[in-house]
């Protein structure tokens, strides 16, 4: 798509709706908005938008509706799968100054956010009561509720306490017309379809939550995390698999290894044992409960061949460990210019199997891969180091990513757990699913949007249309059309 979408009558029109410096459309401006974390695309819009309120939004979305101009929304362009890449000549909706938290309801567990609200932003709010936001991505400092809705995050966490999807109890939402409904209930488990479920996780597709009802779980009582390590990572996943048959549910369960540890300890130093699998694992609950878990736990660990374990002694050692945890993703660029971060799912048995082939793949191609894992619940980061100098090792390195994901969906996992589809992996979405399921998640796309104007071209491996040919549709069957007023 060419710059020519937003001619200048248009630009005056979405001039006109925020404030003066609300829409950007200078070059260099652009730039800053042309990728999301994942900057192996990039493309650049033909303006953004910067609004303030719900009736900002609407108003800007109304205009890309009638006008046939394809939009995107964007938080804090955190993201690594390329979800948040605009399109050729099209708006970005920047929603980074819908940024208040609107709503605290201690009594009832509950927090009401606009999009823009940055993750740990919420758990502050809340801390003095002993409450706290329990979906915790790594970039949790940054990362803005928005996008955690958009690719249903998750964290180390997620384990015990669910991805964002178990926290978002309803939403306000700008359909792709313009127009505004409610999705779900204050109330948790409300009755009839869960629609917010549709929602979350749909990658900007189905349209644009501009508020957004959360919810807050109490501190526990006492909260303990575990250092072990072990001469190889196939014996800290074997450790996991035996923690997890023990009948436990520790809040996280994380793997690192080697590679990942120097990495962490040299921007962090968080006093990480050099070893060649790292596992970190955080119970919580009645203190008395956690105590004498911590001692199984530990009794496991040894059995499985850790050879040092240690356990943080106070609030502040906690901190230090899982700083350099959530730290690894960007201090492996302290190891390596470029590098290729997957978000593969497998069942947590398979790790060291799993394991022991993605080391061999990375020798086979002449790269490294840092290992990082939510480990508890069989979700891994693996990241494919390559020098985008070198000629070839930048293709190597996507070629070795997308091995590593047909191995995670030939061993019955996913390609996504946290990270989404966006543009990276719609590729693969053929390889796990049959061509009936592709077409049922997009008579579901059709229903929220059958002009595919939010964020096109993402999830689907190629252009699927809601009618007959392109500009033109026809709803399937009443369920499709009028979805707006049944909501």
């Amino acid at each position: 798509m060419s710059s020519t979408l937003l001619a200048p009558a248009i630009l005056d029109e979405l001039r006109s709706v925020v404030d003066p410096r609300g829409l950007l459309t200078a070059r260099d401006e652009l730039r800053t908005y042309e990728c999301d974390g994942l900057t192996n695309f990039r493309v650049a819009p033909g303006a953004v938008a910067l609004p303030v309120s719900t009736e900002q939004v609407q108003a800007l979305v109304r205009i890309c509706h009638r006008a046939r101009i394809p939009f995107v929304a964007r938080g804090a362009g955190t993201g690594l799968s390329g979800g948040a890449l605009p399109t050729a000549g099209g708006l970005l909706i920047s929603l980074a100054r819908m940024n208040r938290i609107l709503e605290v309801d201690l009594p009832n567990a509950r927090v009401v956010v606009e999009p823009g609200v940055i993750n740990q932003e919420v758990t502050a709010k809340i801390a003095h009561a002993r409450y706290f936001y329990a979906p915790d991505p790594s970039s949790q400092s940054v990362c803005s509720i928005g996008g955690n809705v958009a690719e249903n995050s998750g964290g180390a966490h997620c384990l015990k306490y669910g991805f964002t999807t178990t926290h978002v109890l309803a939403l306000e939402v700008v359909l792709p017309d313009g127009s505004l409904v409610h999705i779900g209930k204050k109330t948790p488990d409300a009755p009839g379809f869960d629609l917010p479920g549709i929602f979350v996780g749909s990658e900007g597709t189905l349209g644009i939550a501009t508020r957004i009802t959360l919810r807050i779980v109490k501190r526990p009582e006492c909260i303990q995390t575990l250092l072990a390590a072990f001469h190889s990572t196939n014996e800290a996943g074997a450790a996991v698999s035996g923690i997890i048959a023990a009948g436990m549910l520790p809040a996280a369960i994380e793997l690192m290894d080697n590679l990942a540890i120097h990495a962490a300890e040299a921007a962090v130093h968080a006093h990480y044992p050099d070893c060649g699998g790292l596992l970190l694992v955080e119970l919580d609950g009645p203190e008395a409960e956690v105590r004498a878990l911590m001692e199984q736990v530990g009794q496991i660990c040894r059995d499985h061949g850790a050879w040092e374990i240690r356990v943080a002694q106070t609030e502040t050692e906690r901190t230090l460990v899982w700083k350099g945890r959530k730290a690894a993703f960007a201090s492996v660029g302290r190891i390596s210019p470029n590098y290729l971060v997957q978000d593969g799912v497998i069942p947590r048995t398979m790790l060291p199997e799993v394991l022991n082939e993605i080391e061999r793949m990375g020798a086979e191609s002449g790269l490294r891969v840092a290992n990082v894992f939510h480990a508890g619940d069989g979700n891994l980061h693996p990241l494919v180091l390559y020098d985008s100098r070198i000629p070839g090792q930048e293709s190597a390195a996507m070629a070795v990513s997308e091995k590593i994901l047909e191995l995670c969906i030939e061993k019955g996992g996913s390609i996504t757990g946290e990270h989404g589809v966006g543009v990276e992996k719609k590729h693969m979405m053929s390889k796990m699913f049959a061509e009936p399921d592709l077409q049922t998640m997009q008579r579901v796309r059709c229903a929220f949007d059958p002009l595919q104007l939010s964020n096109p071209a993402k999830i689907f491996p190629r252009p699927r249309l809601c009618g007959e040919r392109a500009g033109e549709y026809k709803p399937h069957s009443v369920e499709v059309a009028g979805l707006a007023e049944r909501f």
